[in-house]
């Protein structure tokens, strides 16, 4: 079996998308992005696409084309998207925007499919490995898990009262949640399952990761087992990277000179990427806490980065 290819792409604030070659540092492919800021960058899971959340609108790029054109918008949202998705199999995209809503967008149909009101700004989105669940953190400190088979919202929490949820990281077998806000603070709750399929949020710890604002948490994948860690990039120009077990500090990734403002794991969470508001990404060494690339080209900042790094999903 030959090595899957390496997708990495960032998009900054000077209105274009990069690719990559993760591992010469060369950028391959520019695409234009004129119409907004690029919020954040997300790549289905077959590697086909990779979807751009601007504002108001969601474009999917083909990941193996030299089109500049998306080959699909997605058009409801009102106000800035600030999270996106995708389903394991890649049938459906969730997305959550400023406009307060969370809007769930099947590819075999026309259109947005559902829609549900966080009643404030939504800052980000993820989905339970489940597949069932969302889980929203929105500007006014709410969480919410929104049933996607009862189709409501089954559980609310306001871990600290008008303190914005910057990011939620949901661990990979589906045991944890984290949530970081703008006080440089993670909350981490255990994830229950009570007698009807319903998550329940078990406090397990507060973390003051920060003095800065965090922008961005992620938990660790899979393949990086047995090791577990959460990675926190902050407005403090630092990555830091926390061993789960105990919530120890196992590293400060020091290099970015401006805000740190989107983070992502190689599949085998051996690497990380990051991007900052320095214009650059970087690729480290999770071993070492080094970095051992960088990628410039970008002319402002740069806001987020996407990574698969995976074999695709074998056809079911």
């Amino acid at each position: 079996m030959t090595q899957p290819s390496v997708i990495l792409a960032t998009a900054s604030y000077d209105h274009t998308i990069r690719f990559w070659e993760a591992k010469s540092g060369r950028c391959y492919r520019t695409i234009q992005y004129p119409d907004s800021q690029v919020n954040r960058l997300e790549i289905t899971p077959d590697k086909r696409y990779l979807a751009a959340a601007g504002n108001p609108h969601i474009r999917l790029f083909d990941i193996n084309s030299n089109s500049p054109q998306p080959v699909m918008s997605y058009d409801s949202h009102t106000n800035n998207v600030m999270a996106v998705g995708f389903q394991c199999d890649g049938n459906w995209m969730y997305s959550g925007s400023e406009d307060g809503t969370v809007k769930i967008w099947d590819f075999r149909a026309p259109g947005c499919q559902r829609e549900y009101e966080s009643r404030a700004a939504v800052n980000t989105v993820v989905l339970h490995p489940n597949q069932t669940e969302l889980i929203s953190g929105d500007q006014n400190g709410n969480i919410r898990v929104w049933d996607l088979t009862a189709n409501s919202c089954s559980c609310e929490l306001v871990p600290e009262v008008d303190t914005a949820v910057r990011s939620l990281t949901v661990m990979w077998d589906g045991s944890l949640v984290v949530a970081a806000n703008n006080h440089g603070t993670c909350y981490v709750w255990r994830l229950l399952r009570g007698t009807q399929t319903m998550t329940n949020f078990e406090p397990l710890h507060k973390l003051q990761a920060h003095k800065g604002y965090i922008l961005k948490c992620l938990l660790s994948p899979e393949f990086c087992e047995p090791n577990r860690y959460l990675a926190t990039a902050s407005s403090d120009h630092t990555v830091k990277i926390w061993n789960v077990d105990g919530f120890t500090l196992e590293k400060t990734l020091v290099g970015h000179t401006r805000w740190v403002w989107d983070c992502v794991f190689s599949v085998d969470g051996a690497y990380l990427i990051t991007a900052s508001s320095d214009t650059t990404a970087r690729l480290w060494s999770m071993s070492t806490g080094e970095d051992i690339k960088v990628y410039q080209g970008h002319h402002k900042a740069t806001t987020c980065c996407a990574l698969h790094d995976g074999a695709e999903p074998s056809p079911s």
